[in-house]
């Protein structure tokens, strides 16, 4: 047996704004705080160690210092992906300019704290 992924740390400004950024994003709800102000969110029902990572978001005040190494990927699950990429501005994604072409599949966007994820096109069955 090999290891899986069971949490994603990233760090936050403003934890609070992050994980209600990511939960409706995700689908995810609220699972925990720790006492340094972190705040854990993953998949209701499941939460830890399900078959989804969960997602910590740990407060820092050090401002980021270039492009981030991992960035998140994100596959609609319940509609096409232009109405997908609607939502996902309505929440308060923003485009990013990476320097594509145009023709890629996916669209690259900014998290409200402007770390980097991309929406792909494939539709995946949401459990």
């Amino acid at each position: 047996m090999a290891c899986r992924i069971s949490e994603l740390v990233v760090d936050a400004v403003d934890p609070e704004r992050l994980a209600a950024f990511w939960s409706d994003v995700l689908g995810y709800v609220e699972l925990g705080r720790e006492d340094d102000g972190s705040i854990e969110i993953g998949p209701p029902g499941a939460g830890f160690g399900g078959p989804q990572p969960t997602l910590v978001l740990s407060p820092t005040t050090d401002p980021r210092p270039a492009k981030l190494r991992l960035h998140i990927d994100v596959s609609p699950t319940d509609r096409g992906q232009p109405a997908e990429l609607d939502r996902l501005l309505a929440l308060g994604a923003r485009p990013a300019d990476i320097g594509q072409t145009g023709e890629e599949s996916w669209h690259v966007l900014l998290d409200p704290e402007d770390n980097e994820f991309c929406l792909l096109r494939r539709r995946l069955d949401p459990a």
